[in-house]
């Protein structure tokens, strides 16, 4: 479900789920777990650039039939590696989107220091049409102007990888053809610098962040209990529309 391979100081992580969309099933999780820990320790490895496999999906986000089948509510605080929240991680890293990336997918990138899209790509928090939660996403605002965050976080609507780049969510958008050598050129044009400088820029570049984690966790946990958390991945599960109660 996950592979980790370095190539020149680079270390790729790579979603191999792709008949699933990349969903994040609970191995897969595990396997974003086991890497990330395995890149923190690696010397050989400077930088970390995180993809999914095959051309349609990055990540398209939680296993929404896993979720439906374990009545899943809050989320507990390690059920996903969150970069620079939930794991330290002191190196650089890189999303690579190979095509969509919503909800925990959206997560994913966003948590990456740079992101490099595929023409292709799409970048969407759907949690308000499933019915589940996003505290993740308190930094979007910081990201993206304010009005850009509204709008991806209230209408759940995907938007493309050029207007991504547009709002500053994502640094480039190639051909796909072209997604892997061109972000491991990037990668390794900062392997190649003084890694002690490199770091303290990465820790530099997000004393500005407010922590808001807290009190979007508290914002959230009403809507994670709510029944209509469990009414939409089971109307998923059951493909159906869902039907919202409000509570």
């Amino acid at each position: 479900m996950i592979s980790y391979e370095v190539h020149n100081g680079v270390a790729w992580l790579t979603i191999d789920r792709p008949e699933a969309r990349n969903a994040l099933s609970k191995e897969v999780r595990d396997g974003l777990w086991a890497g990330t820990r395995r890149f923190v320790a690696d010397d050989s490895a400077a930088v970390l650039v995180l993809t999914g496999a095959g051309d349609k999906a990055f990540c398209a986000g939680g296993d929404l039939k896993e979720m439906a089948e374990t009545a899943l509510e809050i989320p507990p605080p390690d059920f996903l590696p969150q970069f620079g929240r939930n794991v330290d991680v002191p190196k650089p890293t890189i999303a690579a989107v190979n095509g969509v990336a919503y909800a925990g997918g959206f997560l994913l990138a966003q948590q990456c220091d740079l992101v490099v899209a595929a023409e292709h790509a799409l970048f969407a928090v759907t949690e308000v049409k499933v019915g589940r939660g996003a505290p993740w996403a308190a930094p979007l605002s910081w990201l993206v102007p304010p009005r850009v965050a509204m709008e991806i976080l209230l209408t759940g609507d995907p938007i493309d990888a050029h207007r991504a780049r547009e709002v500053g969510l994502v640094n480039d958008v190639v051909p796909a053809a072209e997604l892997r050598s061109r972000t491991q050129a990037l990668a390794e044009r900062i392997a190649a610098n003084a890694p002690l400088s490199v770091r303290a820029a990465k820790r530099t570049a997000y004393l500005s962040r407010a922590d808001v984690y807290e009190r979007a966790e508290e914002i959230w946990a009403p809507v994670y209990r709510s029944r209509d958390a469990q009414e939409g991945p089971a109307a998923f599960r059951e493909k159906r529309t869902p039907v919202w109660e409000g509570r």
